[in-house]
């Protein structure tokens, strides 16, 4: 299927986020760069792409109409999400970070409960709370399994303070994400496109990353030029061509949900090109033992994942049938 390989292709360039973060962590470069710099250079691009399409000023007016939403799930949806992840490659290779960041599948289970979703009847349309499945949360669980293992490698060169300061922002992270992401789309309410609502969400979040810019600058003076061009890389393949072509992919298989499951599994192969990319390019040794394992347990669990998301689907077609034969009886 083609969706697959440019969903596939897409996890290719998410995964160069993990490996040049680590990259300029060893060559020196500050994490107070490398997140802020990522956003200061996505905002050029992204009100380009808007103004083409002429949406800028449905943006700035959505802005206006709820600037503190705005600023306030901008905050935890960006600022929340890849601070922690650039604070963590100052601690462990970008596969240790990338295979810890798919707890965000977990993550994102465990907050369904505090969202509605909307269900079109014969006589309009309800909202229906959001509940945790049992079956995916033990996925989930799984998933969490393999997040231990990875750990494990370098449990015996780690202190408990230093692998508690490397895995728990990535945890903050793995929970800030999606909880930004789906408040800001409910604050959207399907008014923005993507590239509006990335434009927005980077606009809100601007002040944090102009603050993080001021406080490196005065603690670590000026990012090099090696650094400057790296966090450049990330903006174009992260922030931009990545995220394209992921949502080009499951836009094409919309309606067809075994086909949707099957694209969106493709972002777990992103911690294999982040192992393959850092062995090559950063000399990195390979994941082994306990490590191999969760790796395997973790790519595994996120299939597992998509295959559930097809049962569930099917169930809400059956729960909202049930609704309108109800409502028909009534």
């Amino acid at each position: 299927m083609r969706e697959i390989v440019i969903g596939i292709v897409a996890s290719m360039f998410f995964a160069v986020t993990f490996i040049l973060n680590r990259s300029m962590e060893l060559s020196g470069g500050s994490w107070l760069w490398s997140s802020s710099l990522r956003f200061l250079f996505m905002v050029p691009f992204l009100v380009i792409i808007v103004l083409i399409r002429h949406n800028l000023k449905q943006v700035l007016q959505e802005m206006l109409k709820q600037p503190f939403q705005w600023i306030c799930w901008s905050f935890f949806g960006f600022v929340l999400f890849y601070a922690p992840l650039t604070y963590a490659a100052s601690y462990g290779p970008g596969w240790l970070v990338a295979g810890t960041w798919q707890m965000t599948i977990v993550a994102g289970t465990l907050l369904g409960p505090l969202f509605f979703e909307k269900v079109q009847t014969n006589s309009g349309i309800i909202k229906v709370r959001n509940k945790i499945p049992i079956g995916s949360l033990c996925i989930s669980m799984l998933i969490l399994i393999g997040v231990v293992l990875i750990q494990l490698q370098k449990a015996d060169s780690l202190t408990l303070s230093e692998a508690l300061i490397g895995v728990m922002p990535v945890v903050l992270a793995a929970f800030a994400y999606p909880l930004g992401n789906r408040k800001m789309m409910e604050v959207c309410g399907g008014r923005l496109d993507t590239f509006q609502r990335v434009l927005g969400m980077t606009l809100a979040s601007l002040p944090f990353w102009l603050g993080i810019s001021a406080y490196g600058f005065i603690t670590v003076g000026s990012p090099s030029s090696d650094q400057v061009l790296q966090s450049f890389i990330v903006a174009i393949c992260s922030g931009l061509i990545a995220t394209t072509l992921f949502f080009i992919a499951t836009d094409r298989v919309k309606n067809h949900q075994g086909k949707l499951a099957a694209v969106e599994a493709t972002q777990s192969t992103e911690v294999l090109f982040v192992i393959i990319g850092e062995v090559l390019l950063l000399s990195t040794p390979l994941p082994t033992g306990w490590a191999t394992s969760g790796l395997i347990i973790i790519v595994a669990g996120i299939l597992l994942h998509s295959y559930n998301t097809k049962k569930i689907n099917i169930e809400q077609d059956k729960q909202i049938q049930f609704y309108e034969q109800k409502e028909q009886q009534l």
